[in-house]
């Protein structure tokens, strides 16, 4: 398993310094764009790493995963599914057309930032402090680390930048998609996206997905295995925004990426993957990530499909 780690990585490395980081959030350009991880949790709890898979970075669009549970655990599938679809879509991540062109006026799913922002509106908490506690409460239990925090400044720079995200949480507010405080609800995105994580943790996160919920450190059941599938069926469709069918062809595992750089992988009844490497295609997804993803892929046989 470890030698396969590290000949993914070096694999992947051929595409280091080639595309860009995320520089729309200024915050995320100061990350060093040479840093590259990989890591594999088994459903023994056994981690594998290579490269910086403990290196910190903030875990931007991985969070609507942590994001969905969090609503399913607070609001119940229907509740949440009466402001979300379920729909893949060929538009970019933070599109706003479909809001006022589609059969309906709700996102089409949990993984876009308009489907993310709705889906906030479904989790428990008077205001947006409470809100967010709500949200770093699951991160910690399903990322296994008490400590986990987020970053101050990234937080401060996605909210200072973050206009698209404002018209799209205005646009579902007008349409009665929700009806919380835009700045407040957009608050607590904001430090969801922000929050700090390593690609050791995501891989970790990965395989409690796969293995329906249960930690494999603990043996505890975290998440309802009901809510593990939700969560895997739409990653499997939409996890990577404009690039979803690509890689269910090439890789064939449910994920999710962010513009922060990582990519969460899950392998049901086997394994959870993560990479990590802050230099993004056009689509915001990581290229070495996606590479070594697929060298993993064909190296274990990962694919579902």
């Amino acid at each position: 398993m470890q030698k396969i780690v590290t000949e993914a990585h070096e694999y992947a490395s051929r595409w280091l310094g080639q595309g860009a980081q995320a520089n729309y959030i200024p915050e995320l350009s100061k990350l060093n764009s040479d840093y590259f991880g990989i890591c594999i949790t088994n459903l023994a709890g056994t981690t594998y790493g290579y490269g910086n898979f403990n290196e910190k970075y903030t875990i931007q669009s991985i969070c609507k995963v942590i994001l969905l549970i969090t609503a399913l655990q607070d609001s119940g599938f229907d509740h949440v599914f009466s402001r979300v679809g379920m729909e893949p879509t060929g538009d970019k991540f933070n599109s706003i057309i479909r809001l006022e062109t589609g059969n309906s006026l709700r996102p089409l799913n949990p993984l876009i930032n308009a489907g993310a922002i709705a889906v906030t509106s479904c989790i428990n908490g008077a205001n947006s402090e409470k809100k967010f506690m709500r949200v770093l409460d699951t991160a910690k239990t399903i990322l296994n680390n008490a400590n986990v925090s987020y970053d101050e400044n990234v937080f401060l720079s996605e909210k200072s930048t973050g206009d698209r995200n404002r018209a799209l949480a205005y646009m579902m507010r007008s349409s009665g998609v929700f009806f919380d405080n835009v700045e407040e609800l957009l608050d607590v995105y904001f430090k969801s996206c922000s929050i700090l994580v390593t690609c050791a943790q995501i891989s970790r996160m990965g395989a409690i997905l796969a293995n329906n919920g249960i930690c494999p450190q603990t043996g505890k059941l975290l998440i309802d295995p009901f809510f593990v599938r939700v969560v895997c069926s739409l990653m499997a469709v939409c996890g990577l925004y404009d690039a979803s069918g690509e890689f269910a062809l090439r890789v064939g595992i449910p994920a999710k990426s962010g513009v922060g750089g990582g990519i969460l992988g899950v392998v049901p009844n086997r394994m959870g993957v993560a990479t990590f490497s802050p230099r993004l295609d056009a689509k915001g997804n990581s290229i070495c990530g996606l590479k070594a993803m697929e060298f993993l892929s064909q190296a274990f046989s990962l694919s579902i499909y």
